[in-house]
């Protein structure tokens, strides 16, 4: 309960300080008229096996937004089983679906437990899938954090906001799911499994397995060499 109140304090607090509602605005404007996007990504957050949170909610309608409009052709559910039992993509793709987006345009990234892992794991659902051209579609502060780490390793990926102003997420009906099928065997939490510092690293990227072609200069292949997956 305690991480519930720290992520949606951090989220606000995110948004009045990080990139305003009106440094958004600007952002989508300004990518937007590259759109339709192949696909977008939008990263998980827990779910705790009854009702989604107010943050889950507001980056699936946004999905469900964007691809209403057409900006999107695809969307990208990211997320692993992190903190409970449930794979946070395939937890979100069910909302998806209710919502009434189509399955064949949902796509799942069931790897990643980082938001830096967000981004590089569903880009290579992308590339597998022969989407070249996309965006992260998240909240404010999220998308904020993210640019750096985007720009650094040339990540061909746009940010797309929420504009909470043009979502009006509050409004939308909760659907209801199963999400049995989203549940994980023998799972067990991240803060069992990894320490604290380790999980900070991995908040910056630190834990990526990298395939080479995605490491552009000679700089990053050398850095990262012990992380080269074979």
């Amino acid at each position: 309960m305690l991480n519930k109140y720290i992520i949606s304090s951090i989220i606000l607090l995110g948004t009045s300080c990080g990139m305003t509602s009106r440094t958004a605005r600007k952002t989508v404007e300004k990518n937007i008229i590259f759109s339709p996007y192949d696909a977008i990504i939008v990263p998980g957050v827990p779910f705790h096996g009854e009702n989604w949170s107010e943050t889950m909610k507001m980056r699936v309608c946004w999905s469900k937004y964007l691809y209403e409009k057409g900006y999107t052709k695809n969307i990208i559910y990211s997320g692993s089983a992190v903190y409970t039992e449930f794979g946070e993509a395939s937890i979100m793709a069910l909302y998806a679906e209710e919502l009434g987006i189509p399955k064949e345009h949902i796509f799942k990234d069931q790897r990643a437990e980082h938001s830096t892992e967000n981004v590089y794991y569903s880009y290579q659902v992308a590339k597998k899938n022969e989407f070249r051209h996309l965006a992260l579609a998240t909240d404010p502060f999220q998308a904020k954090s993210l640019k750096r780490f985007i720009k650094k390793f040339e990540f061909p990926v746009k940010l797309l906001p929420i504009v909470f102003d043009s979502l009006n997420y509050k409004s939308i009906t909760d659907p209801k799911i199963n999400p049995t099928s989203a549940k994980v065997k023998n799972f067990t939490s991240i803060k069992e499994r990894e320490s604290f510092i380790k999980r900070l690293k991995g908040t910056f990227g630190q834990n990526i397995q990298w395939q080479e072609e995605d490491l552009k200069t000679k700089h990053l292949r050398k850095k990262y060499a012990d992380r080269i997956e074979e």
